[in-house]
């Protein structure tokens, strides 16, 4: 029989690629706290014990004592085969398919160690983040953090938790993401600094997506002061959370001097692709303030262009696309505006929820100038409904705003020209 901690790594393997909670392996015949024990090598297995598992997992007992015998091939060649991917999608930073070889070695079989499973997992979901592939990088999650509560890491639940309860709120599922950071708030309790200030960014960006503005605020207060002495960049991700809550407010001064303290908080040779994407977003905020700081944004645009083009990503570039066309409305440049829109038209859009909701709008608005008002009306409330559905009232209300401000334009423009002739 194997011994101890090896007994208890290739009984977790065997549950784990059954798709079995502890409690289902462990039905009447035993608690989940003695089998936890025993996958943990705290308790060594006796013949009886040994036994109950393998019919339970529906196996001779010499393949449960032994994974030599039987199964797919030695664990430690899976293991060593595994480890080589994960080093290799680890090691470069260039786009050559080794992490598309990751995600097929993983597909192939199930039977990986669960905790080279969950790093393979994390990586996949961050690179397909990136790249703005978010349906995708969600059904990674979602088994992600099925293995982190049967591992019972509370590091690993919380930070799956932070990423799933993110992209919930990027596909526009708002609740769902207030529900998965709550998790990850309550796993991170005695974590680190840098975990339970993620989960707090996560809580505080689905509540202030939902319109629970006091609730954002409060949880976006805290987590200012618990980073306020942090090194890195979590102040900056703090105060750039603070300062989204109090534009949903209305608050605009207390806004821009949040972001400007975020923006100065930064140095781009530490991390030069939240470096983008701080100054993508203080654009995009500066843009939604009444009235809108047209010359700060502009500024930020031009600053990130450059740089962008040589490490950012198709996902960036939509972003900074979306922007300048947000800005040349802003400044009456409409003309310049539709040209910008047509780079993207036709193109997956790989923009978030809101940010896909607010550039579809902006396209309408300009269809409506152009005299076709009633396929742009019809479309702006599809936009509308489709943000109130997400429980999105502040963007549902940003929509409404849109039709009411257009239609209005569109009069004008109208009715002057009658005039003139």
């Amino acid at each position: 029989m194997l011994e101890q901690p090896a007994f208890g790594e290739h009984l977790r393997a065997m549950r784990v690629k059954r798709g079995l909670s502890q409690a289902a392996l462990a039905g009447d015949g035993m608690s989940t706290g003695y089998l936890s024990r025993l996958e943990s090598g705290a308790r060594r297995p006796n013949s009886r014990i040994v036994g109950y598992l393998a019919e339970r997992l529906g196996v001779p007992v010499a393949e449960l004592a032994a994974p030599s015998v039987g199964g797919s091939g030695p664990p430690s060649t899976q293991t060593s085969s595994l480890l080589q991917f994960l080093a290799e999608a680890i090691s470069t930073s260039a786009d050559d398919g080794t992490t598309e070889q990751l995600a097929e070695a993983l597909h192939d079989t199930d039977s990986w160690d669960p905790a080279l499973r969950w790093q393979a997992l994390w990586l996949l979901a961050r690179t397909l983040n990136g790249k703005g592939r978010h349906d995708e990088e969600l059904t990674l999650l979602t088994e992600l953090t099925q293995l982190s509560d049967e591992l019972g890491a509370p590091q690993l639940r919380a930070r799956a938790y932070i990423q799933l309860s993110r992209c919930m709120r990027l596909l526009g599922d708002n609740e769902s993401a207030r529900k998965h950071a709550m998790t990850a708030w309550q796993a991170a309790e005695g974590l680190s600094v840098a975990d339970r200030a993620g989960a707090l960014h996560a809580l505080v960006s689905a509540e202030a997506e939902l319109g629970r503005l006091t609730e954002a605020w409060t949880h976006a207060d805290q987590l200012c002061r618990l980073t306020e002495q942090a090194a890195g960049t979590l102040q900056v991700e703090a105060l750039w959370a603070a300062a989204t809550v109090r534009i949903r407010q209305g608050d605009y001064r207390a806004a821009q001097d949040l972001l400007e303290r975020a923006l100065l908080g930064l140095d781009g040779r530490q991390d030069l692709l939240r470096w983008i994407r701080l100054r993508l977003a203080a654009a995009s905020l500066y843009l939604q303030l009444t009235p809108a700081l047209t010359e700060p944004a502009q500024a930020l645009l031009d600053e990130v262009t450059p740089v962008l083009r040589v490490v950012g990503t198709e996902l960036h570039a939509q972003q900074l696309t979306a922007l300048r066309a947000h800005l040349a409305v802003k400044q009456d440049r409409l003309d310049e505006a539709r040209a910008i829109c047509a780079q993207i038209d036709g193109q997956a859009l790989l923009l978030s929820f809101r940010d896909r909701i607010r550039f579809q709008a902006l396209c309408c608005r300009l269809r409506i100038l152009d005299g076709d008002h009633e396929h742009g009306v019809r479309t702006l409330k599809d936009l509308a409904q489709q943000a109130q559905e997400a429980r999105n009232p502040e963007l549902a209300a940003e929509v409404w705003r849109t039709i009411a401000e257009t239609v209005t334009q569109d009069i004008s423009q109208t009715t002057a020209g009658t005039g003139a002739r």
